[in-house]
């Protein structure tokens, strides 16, 4: 992208040259279909949308007729005219007062009597509002709107990637606010005003008190958020009906338009689309049929902002589709209102009025040893050039035997690509082994979880679905379930997966440790795809730091605890420098940790000093010597502290100012010690 300040560099001229053309190849299509002249038709009605892009109707004709091939001789960037274009052929109109301002000046595109079908939905504006955040750095993300009614509360339709900024899905299908740094929690609003020149209104504020459903990544991008229905001098509301729509009906997007540089160069976007964000917005366009049975498209002028907008039938006065979705010129996706509708009656039976809107959990099942026959678990000669065995787990916490135990596993649960370590007496797992070949990855969809017992070990020294009823715990997977879809053919990545989901690979995880899960589960894949490494492969090991003092929190009366701190190494094999091309093992260590952990380690060295100039967050993601890591874990990783380049480097640094601190805040993957 363009950088709005400082001269361009060489890389930088020449995607901007790749976008113009870009552009020009996507203008000249438009042109051959006639959209040219049906925008030019358009400025002779003096849309309100070019005074908002700072430019006259004149003007815009003379961009126009500039020949494309000419348009940059002529001071043109095509990418502007694109934008132009667009903003006038679907305009965004403005709402003020609830009333759609400019619908008399839309173009040939449309019916001659829009005008009036847009005035026959008006009345539904003001239950369409936006989604606000309370104690998030995003002060809003997205839209929503009034979708079902229960005895006291009405709900709110907007999408799972909105929501998902504060809240995360339960094991129930219900979400729950998550926690601000500093321990504050998350919350949402939705304000059913926020026009073009309108003031604060709080009759027009509602707090959503929970997201009663919240969609998993593998399901339609849908959340369902619940407010009080409002009082007698409150801000008036109506539920949106839910219809079915056709190829070609005339609809419009109806949402909160916001700043999305993925769309439009940012600094032209800027200069041209002044006060097009964060106001509500009515944009018109027709259905396109896309995506088969679930997913519908259409052609309105959509930004971020608008995700979770009502995509309304100006036929039917009926909502068609929740959009979610967009590209620049090739169209936008919505949720089919069949599907909305199917999770409202699917989650909340009419048979008991006002029941929370919550998918139906599939019931724990089990599976006995014979289940497991013919899984070979953790390979420890996986890399082939030297062994990474498993590591010493800390004797505090005696490992249990199952019940197919061998000689050489005398404690592992072997499952399909990776094996466990658990201590019964803490009903936890202590160690997740897997072996992760990145080339021969086959991802399995998620689907609709169901979690079973391990029948080699006793029931009663593992958790069940009864255990996770607390809204702030969830069951956390020790190992990243997609780094296990791997296999030479789709049974055996599927086999992997499937047994992924067993309470014995799980840990309870609170809600506040899922804000460090983007850095944290990507470390795999980071390092696989690093220069140095070789063959795609890598041996990962993951597990709570617990303390034999048991000061961690207890779920429940289970005797599990709630791991506060969690370790992950990786090994993989890496050419040395100099070394002509021999591989060795390379093996990293992470933590993911309070303050209080870390703090604590660099106190027992007499290093705290070591902690100036980076701050500790709350959660956060570090790397660490292996050596370390065994200091404040009490597992012992054996040969693979000899492997770690972090413990080089500060072995080989002599200059103590120079020497890297012996913990490194992790801030993105580009900070890591390879």
């Amino acid at each position: 992208m363009t950088d709005a300040g400082g001269p361009q560099g060489p890389n930088d001229i020449a995607n901007t040259a790749a976008r113009d053309a870009e552009s020009v190849r996507r203008l000249e299509r438009i042109a051959n279909v006639g959209g040219l002249d049906r925008v030019r038709a358009t400025l002779d009605n003096a849309p309100p949308v070019l005074d908002e892009l700072g430019i006259s109707a004149d003007e815009a004709r003379d961009m126009l007729n500039t020949p494309l091939n000419q348009l940059e001789a002529a001071g043109v960037r095509p990418t502007v005219l694109e934008a132009i274009v667009e903003i006038v052929g679907r305009p965004p109109l403005v709402v003020r007062g609830g009333v759609v301002e400019g619908k008399t000046t839309l173009g040939t595109d449309f019916p001659a009597d829009v005008d009036m079908r847009i005035t026959a939905v008006e009345p539904l504006l003001p239950s369409i509002g936006r989604i606000e955040f309370v104690n998030h750095d995003m002060e809003w993300g997205g839209t929503g709107w009034v979708v079902g009614e229960e005895t006291a509360h009405l709900l709110i339709a907007t999408n799972r990637h909105v929501a998902g900024i504060v809240a995360r899905r339960t094991s129930s299908g219900a979400g729950v606010f998550m926690f601000a740094p500093g321990a504050a929690r998350y919350g949402a609003n939705i304000d059913f005003v926020e026009e073009v020149d309108a003031g604060p209104d709080s009759s027009a504020l509602f707090k959503i008190e929970k997201f009663t459903y919240l969609a998993d990544d593998a399901a339609a991008d849908i959340a369902i958020g619940r407010i009080a229905k409002p009082g007698s001098d409150a801000h008036a509301l109506r539920v949106l009906e839910l219809d079915d729509g056709s190829d070609k009906e005339l609809v419009a997007v109806v949402g909160y338009p916001a700043r999305d540089s993925l769309r439009n160069d940012p600094t032209h976007m800027e200069a041209y689309f002044k006060g097009l964000y964060d106001v509500k917005r009515f944009s018109p366009g027709f259905l396109r049929e896309a995506g088969g049975a679930t997913i519908l498209g259409h052609d309105c002028t959509t930004l971020g902002g608008n995700s979770g907008s009502p995509v309304i039938s100006l036929d039917s006065g009926k909502v068609v589709g929740l959009h979610y979705a967009g590209r620049y010129q090739q169209g936008n996706s919505a949720v089919r209102a069949a599907t909305l509708q199917a999770v409202l009656d699917g989650a909340r039976p009419t048979a008991v009025p006002g029941t929370e809107l919550a998918m139906p959990e599939r019931p724990d099942g089990d599976h006995d040893a014979a289940h497991f026959a013919g899984r070979e678990g953790y390979d420890p000669e996986f890399l082939q050039v030297a062994p990474v065995p498993l590591p010493v787990t800390p004797l505090a916490f005696p490992l249990t035997a199952p019940s197919d135990a061998t000689a050489e596993r005398p404690f592992e649960l072997r499952y399909q690509n990776f094996g466990i370590l658990y201590c019964g007496t803490r009903k936890t797992a202590l160690l997740a082994a897997l072996n992760l070949d990145g080339a021969r990855s086959r991802p399995q969809k998620r689907g609709n979880d169901k979690w079973y017992s391990d029948g080699r070990l006793p029931e009663a020294v593992q958790l069940g679905k009864a255990d996770y009823d607390h809204p702030e715990i969830d069951r956390g997977h020790l190992i990243r379930r997609a780094a296990t879809n791997w296999g030479d053919s789709d049974e055996q990545a599927k086999r992997s997966n499937d047994d992924s989901f067993h309470y014995t690979v799980a840990a309870p995880q609170h809600a506040a440790f899922n804000r460090s899960t983007a850095l944290w589960l990507g470390l795999e894949n980071y390092i696989l795809g690093n220069a140095r490494t070789h063959g795609f492969k890598a041996c990962v090991f993951t597990g709570p730091i617990l303390s034999p003092d048991e000061d961690e929190p207890e779920l429940k009366d289970t005797g599990a605890p709630i791991p506060l701190r969690y370790f992950k190494v990786v090994t993989m094999l890496a050419e040395e420098e100099g070394s002509g091309g021999i591989l060795r093992l390379h093996t990293t260590a992470y933590v993911l940790s309070q303050v209080a952990a870390i703090q604590q380690m660099l106190n027992e060295q007499g290093l705290p000093e070591s902690a100036e100039g980076f701050a500790l967050g709350e959660f956060r993601t570090f790397q660490v010597r292996v050596s370390d890591l065994e200091a404040m874990s009490g597992y012992d990783f054996g040969p693979l502290r000899d492997a770690d380049p972090l413990a080089r480097r500060i072995a080989e640094t002599d200059d103590e100012s120079l020497m890297p601190r012996k913990v490194f805040s992790l801030e993105g993957y580009e900070n890591i010690v390879m």
